[in-house]
């Protein structure tokens, strides 16, 4: 049963609308089915959109944010819990507590920070539930290309593709992670190319 699902989302505001679309969207998906959703706390942007969808739709959310956020005052105030951490290392392993999926949004340098490490946590066989990464408009095309070019230069297996689901629509989010292909501990007999 998927009970809570960590969304990585960007927080620049100046992006296509696309995008904060998808972030709504996608919260609109996980809040219908009943899941609750963890976030980097922010109120702006596609993590701002995310938050205020899944408040307009009565739902659960939590953000993690560093104490040096909040002193900045990108802290969103209206949702349903926030948790304080010390440093940014600790809000990404909060990320990775007690949450059934991981769902990537289009983002910029913290976003693929944040999948890049799920990524190789799970090549690793430390985490291995279902990574989902939500390729709205094309977004994330060159990154798939690298990723493809990681295995045709050796340093990925073939295999390391099952690591990840790539969407093009929040609106299959549910099924996509139901239908991952299954990850466990033994990830790291193979790690190595």
């Amino acid at each position: 049963m998927i009970k809570q699902v960590t969304v990585f989302a960007a927080s620049s505001a100046r992006v296509a609308e696309k995008y904060l679309i998808a972030a709504e969207e996608t919260a609109g998906v996980l809040s219908a089915a009943g899941v609750g959703i963890i976030y980097g706390g922010g109120a702006i942007g596609l993590m701002g959109r995310l938050a205020d969808r899944v408040i307009l739709c009565k739902g659960t959310i939590t953000g993690i944010i560093p104490r040096f956020m909040i002193e900045a005052e990108w802290a969103h105030k209206g949702i349903s819990r926030l948790k304080i951490v010390d440093t940014m290392h600790e809000r990404k392993k909060a990320f990775l507590e007690d949450t059934d999926a991981v769902v990537a949004l289009p983002g910029g340098t913290g976003t693929l920070e944040e999948l890049f490490e799920v990524i190789t946590l799970k090549r690793l066989g430390m985490f291995t539930r279902p990574i989902i990464i939500i390729n709205t408009g094309g977004y994330y095309d060159p990154l798939f290309e690298m990723l493809e070019k990681m295995i045709t230069e050796r340093f990925l297996r073939p295999e390391h593709k099952k690591m990840w689901t790539a969407i093009d629509h929040p609106s299959v989010l549910m099924d996509a992670i139901r239908e991952a292909p299954g990850w466990d501990a033994s990830a790291i007999k193979y790690a190595a190319v």
